[in-house]
Order: C-alpha cells, then sequence, then structure tokens
C-alpha cells in the first residue's frame, strides 16, 4: 500500500501543476452548467405550456420536472465524459516514457500492479474532484423542488457517472501506456470513444442478433437504469468488468516494457 500511495500522491501533485488538467475540469464544468441551465429551462416550460392546455381541456396533467431534469444533466454528463476523458488520461504512461521517468519508475522497489494502482486512483480522484462541484446544481433543484425527489434518484444517477467515468478512465490509460506521444494517445483514446459513442446511435436503429449485441456493447446504453433510480446488477458487472479489462491490459503493457528493456 505504501507503494500505490507514494503513485498516488506523486500523479495528484502533477495533475493539480498541470494546465491541461485545469482546462479538461473547467471544459467539464462549463459545459455541465450550460447543459443542466438549458434541460431545466426546456422541461419547466414544456410543463408550463402543458399545464395551461390541460387546463384549457379540463384535463389533469403531472410531469416531474426536477426527475427529467436529472436524468437529462446526468445523461448529457456521460456524453461530455466521453471527449473529456482523452484529455486526463492521456499523458499517464505516455508522458512519463518521453521524458524517460518511467524507465525509473520500473527500476524502482514498486511492483507494476503498484505502478498501475497507484496511478489509477490518482485519475479516480481528480474525477471525483471534478465532480463534486455538480452537486450544487443538485442542491438547488432540490431546494427548488415541490415536492423533493427521492435521494435514490440522484444516488444511482452519480453512480451511474462514476462507473462510466472509471471505466473510461481505466481504457484510457492503457490507450496512454502504448506510446510514447501524449499528443497521439489523446487522439487514439478519443478515436475509441467516438466509436463507443457512434455505437449507441448503432442501438437505436439495428434490431435481430446485431442489435442486442451491439446494445450489450454500448457503454451509454448501459447508464439508463442508473438515471430511472435502478441498480441493475448486469450494468454493475458490465462497468466493472470493462474496468478490470482496462487495468488487466495496462498491466500487461508495462510488463511488455521491463522485457523490452530487460
Amino acid at each position: 500500500m505504501k507503494g500505490v500511495y507514494a503513485v498516488f500522491r506523486k500523479e495528484m501533485s502533477l495533475y493539480f501543476v498541470s494546465p491541461i488538467a485545469y482546462v479538461a475540469v473547467g471544459a467539464f464544468l462549463f459545459l455541465g452548467g450550460m447543459f443542466f441551465q438549458g434541460i431545466l429551462s426546456e422541461a419547466s416550460e414544456y410543463a408550463m405550456r402543458a399545464a395551461m392546455q390541460s387546463m384549457q381541456f379540463g384535463q389533469p396533467f403531472e410531469m416531474d420536472v426536477t426527475g427529467e431534469t436529472m436524468r437529462g444533466f446526468f445523461g448529457v454528463t456521460g456524453t461530455i465524459l466521453l471527449f473529456i476523458t482523452p484529455m486526463l488520461t492521456m499523458g499517464t504512461y505516455a508522458e512519463e516514457r518521453r521524458r524517460g521517468t518511467m524507465e525509473l519508475l520500473m527500476t524502482s522497489p514498486l511492483t507494476d500492479l503498484e505502478i498501475v494502482g497507484g496511478k489509477y486512483l490518482a485519475s479516480i480522484a481528480l474525477f471525483l474532484v471534478m465532480l463534486l462541484p455538480t452537486m450544487v446544481q443538485m442542491a438547488i433543484l432540490f431546494k427548488g423542488s415541490d415536492p423533493v425527489p427521492p435521494w435514490r434518484l440522484m444516488f444511482c444517477g452519480y453512480l451511474g457517472v462514476f462507473l462510466l467515468g472509471a471505466s473510461l478512465l481505466a481504457l484510457g490509460q492503457f490507450l496512454s501506456s502504448l506510446t510514447e506521444s501524449q499528443i497521439v494517445a489523446g487522439i487514439w483514446t478519443f478515436l475509441v470513444f467516438l466509436m463507443l459513442w457512434v455505437l449507441d446511435f448503432i442501438v437505436r436503429s439495428s434490431s435481430g442478433t446485431i442489435g442486442d449485441v451491439a446494445q450489450y456493447l454500448s457503454i451509454l446504453r448501459h447508464l439508463n437504469d442508473f438515471f430511472r433510480g435502478v441498480i441493475d446488477s448486469s450494468n454493475l458487472i458490465y462497468y466493472l468488468s470493462l474496468i478490470t479489462l482496462g487495468l488487466a491490459l495496462t498491466l500487461r503493457s508495462i510488463d511488455s516494457m521491463r522485457w523490452r528493456r530487460a
């Protein structure tokens, strides 16, 4: 654990002196805040127009504006992460290899598991720091809601977003370990995540066996249950499997570096 903590502390210090981390976090919060305001305004206006029409025809009308806003916000947040995460992971290993500090890590008493674990936990910590300010928006939403929406909806939404981000970070770090250029790593990661985003559109227009396979592989499709306040074990297994796969591939990549330099 001491080795993991040492790598974790080193990575966190690098994150907070890197302009890329500040740009990524700033872009995420700006886009998230902009979309949150837009989704809330649109949902409120739609509910008001629908309520007026129902009053004219004497029909009852109910709409969960808070729930619709939360589901829309978490959905947009997941899409934003696909394009922001490459900025957080592209230099994790690529920059170390370019500067030659990766050799120092591999010749130190640290094991491959400690290196990968420390770097991954640091990226998770930064991701949580990035998510934390969005809770201010949730607090504003809850304060202005009557009745107050179920806390389960917000908890499940954040859980889904966290699992998505953790999966993307694991995959992104593996791609970063394959090259010495963080620009190349960023492009590769962006293209892979773009394919995952496009796969979500394929799911919507496909049927049969191909549609079922694409639906299971779609990284965004598994978020839908979380946004409805439902925790499905199959979705948990899917994201945990992605995280495990990304970290295992990264470990294999680090091990291959040792053999090439032996």
